[in-house]
């Protein structure tokens, strides 16, 4: 009966100690800079006949991008493969990272919204021996003025990222990659 009455005793002094702490309503946020946005998430993948660690050795290097993405040029500032890394391509900065994977944003443009822009890459084991490559896009398309608008660049975004998906596994099977068609349309 003693044991019942000490655990009762001290329920209530536990009671009595949280009662007297002051709650404090939480502050509300300060509003959003966009008001209304819209997140779009394009996940894409590819089956690749290489085991990961493989594949990620050929194509999983930060400015890799350049080779399969089939632009000019791509530099470095910081350590290469470190988060904090800006790559030349977009000023994009490496913002996490794993073994066989890398996240990287944009950075904020003058006189532009924020559009959240935010890539990860990553070959992900599948067997002893094969992998798949799997590229996910996400970002904010509510400044763009209408539905049609961002079906466009989504459409565009995922037709540009397939292909460079295409390229990789290229690559990462130990093929090379076909003449780059010409720029602008021309």
């Amino acid at each position: 009966m003693r044991s019942l009455l000490v655990k009762t005793a001290a329920c209530y002094a536990l009671m009595f100690v949280y009662s007297a702490v002051p709650t404090h309503a939480q502050t509300p946020p300060p509003p959003l800079a966009v008001p209304n946005p819209t997140y779009a998430v394009i996940p894409l993948e590819i089956a690749v006949n290489r085991p990961a660690a493989e594949v990620w050795k050929r194509v999983g290097k930060y400015c890799d991008i350049a080779e399969w993405l089939r632009i000019p040029t791509c530099t470095v500032t910081g350590k290469d493969g470190e988060i904090g890394a800006v790559r030349s391509v977009a000023n994009e900065i490496l913002v996490g990272r794993t073994e066989l994977s890398y996240t990287y944003t944009q950075p904020v443009r003058e006189g532009r919204p924020y559009n959240l822009y935010h890539g990860t890459l990553e070959a992900r084991p599948v067997t002893a021996t094969t992998s798949k490559l799997v590229y996910t896009l996400i970002f904010d398309n509510s400044m763009l003025p209408d539905d049609a608008a961002r079906e466009r660049d989504r459409a565009q975004r995922t037709a540009a990222f397939t292909t460079a998906l295409q390229n990789m596994k290229i690559l990462a099977e130990g093929g090379t990659l076909p003449p780059a068609p010409p720029r602008g349309g021309r």
